[in-house]
C-alpha cells in the first residue's frame, strides 16, 4: 500500500474530508460518570494531517487521582494544577472547528463532554473520528486494537505510555499515514456526531456497606433514559481480544464501582447489558466466579466467558467498533 506524498495531496485529496483535526488524549481518575480528567493533550493538525502545534496541561480533579500506577500522576503532583474550568477556554480553542481524533474516541469525548457540562459549558466539537474504526476501514494488519500496535505498524516509537502528551504525539504521528492511506483509496472517514451533554442533575446516593462507590453526593449525572443497544450481537468474548460493540454483558455479585454506573459505562461503549445469562451472553462479569448464583451457574453450563471487574474496566477502554 502506497501513501500519498506532499506533491500529490493537493490534487488528489478528497474534497469531503475535514479541514483540520484535533488529536486528543486524556488521562482520568477512572471510567465512571463521576470520574475526572487529570491531564489532557491536543495536537492540532491541518487537513493533510501535518502537525501545526501541540498543548498539554495537568488538571486538578478535586478528588483522589485514581490509578496512579497507570498515569503516574499523584495527588502531590496534581495539587497545584489548574481546575478544569480554568483551562476550559484554552482547551476549547484547541478543539474549535476541528474533528476530534482519539484512540477509542468515544471514551475521550465522553470524559471531555462531562467536564464541560460540570463547568456549565460545552466543547466546540461537532464530529469525532476513532482511529480504531479507521484502522478497521483500512484493514490494517494489526494483532489487536491497542495504540501500541497501531504505532508499531507505522514505526512510531512510544516513549511514555499513558502519558497524555506522549500518547497524543504517538497518535498524531500514526494518524497522518492512516489519513493519507484513506485519501489515496478515497475511503469514507468513520466520522461520528458529538452531542454536548446539556441535561445534568445532582443525584446523591448512599454507598452500599462493604462496597466503595465511585458515585458520591454532588456528582453529575445525565437525567435521560438509557438507550437500547443499536448493534447486533457479534458473539462471545474471546480471551486476549477486545470487546466488540453489540456484545451482551451480564453482571453478578458486588462490584467496587456502583453497579448502575458500571452498566451505564457498558451501554456508552456500545455494549448490551443483559439481565440474565443465556447461550447468547457474550461475557459475565463477576468478582466471585465460584459463587452459586444463578448467573454463575448458567455461565458454567453454557461455557460463557467470565472476567472480574478489574479486567472488565480495562477492556472497556479498548472496545472495538461494530462491523459495518
Amino acid at each position: 500500500m502506497t501513501v500519498l506524498d506532499d506533491r500529490t495531496t493537493a490534487a488528489m485529496w478528497p474534497a469531503a474530508y475535514p479541514q483540520g483535526y484535533a488529536v486528543v488524549d486524556v488521562e482520568t481518575t477512572g471510567l465512571a460518570r463521576d470520574d475526572r480528567i487529570v491531564s489532557a493533550a491536543v495536537y492540532r493538525l491541518d487537513a493533510q494531517g501535518n502537525v501545526e502545534d501541540h498543548w498539554y496541561t495537568l488538571v486538578n480533579p478535586e478528588r483522589d487521582p485514581g490509578p496512579v500506577w497507570i498515569h503516574g500522576l499523584t495527588s502531590d503532583v496534581l495539587e497545584g494544577a489548574p481546575l478544569f474550568p480554568e483551562i476550559a477556554a484554552e482547551f476549547a480553542a484547541r478543539l474549535d472547528g476541528r474533528v476530534l481524533v482519539a484512540h477509542n474516541a468515544m471514551f475521550d469525548w465522553q470524559m471531555i463532554a462531562r467536564e464541560y457540562a460540570r463547568a456549565e459549558s460545552a466543547a466546540p466539537v461537532r464530529q469525532r473520528l476513532c482511529t480504531i474504526a479507521l484502522a478497521k476501514e483500512l484493514s490494517l494488519p494489526l494483532p489487536n486494537h491497542k495504540l501500541e500496535s497501531l504505532a508499531a505498524h507505522f514505526g512510531v516509537v512510544q516513549q511514555r505510555a499513558h502519558n497524555a502528551l506522549d500518547d497524543a504525539r504517538v497518535l498524531a504521528e500514526a494518524f497522518r499515514p492512516s489519513l493519507h492511506a484513506a485519501a489515496e483509496r478515497n475511503v469514507r472517514l468513520p466520522l461520528l456526531e458529538c452531542r454536548p451533554l446539556t441535561e445534568w442533575a445532582s443525584a446523591p446516593t448512599q454507598p452500599r456497606i462493604g462496597a466503595q462507590s465511585s458515585y458520591r453526593a454532588g456528582s453529575w449525572r445525565p437525567s435521560r433514559k438509557r438507550p437500547p443497544c443499536p448493534y447486533p450481537n457479534p458473539g462471545r468474548y474471546e480471551s486476549d481480544k477486545p470487546l466488540k460493540q453489540g456484545m451482551r454483558v451480564a453482571f453478578s455479585g458486588d462490584t467496587s464501582v456502583d453497579r448502575e454506573l458500571l452498566e451505564d459505562r457498558t451501554v456508552e461503549a456500545g455494549l448490551h447489558v443483559a439481565g440474565s445469562v443465556s447461550r447468547l451472553t457474550s461475557l459475565l462479569v463477576t468478582n466471585d466466579p465460584d459463587s452459586a448464583t444463578s448467573k454463575t451457574l448458567k455461565a458454567r453450563s453454557f461455557g460463557t466467558p467470565v472476567v472480574d471487574e478489574a479486567a472488565y474496566t480495562q477492556l472497556l477502554r479498548d472496545v472495538s467498533p461494530a462491523d459495518g
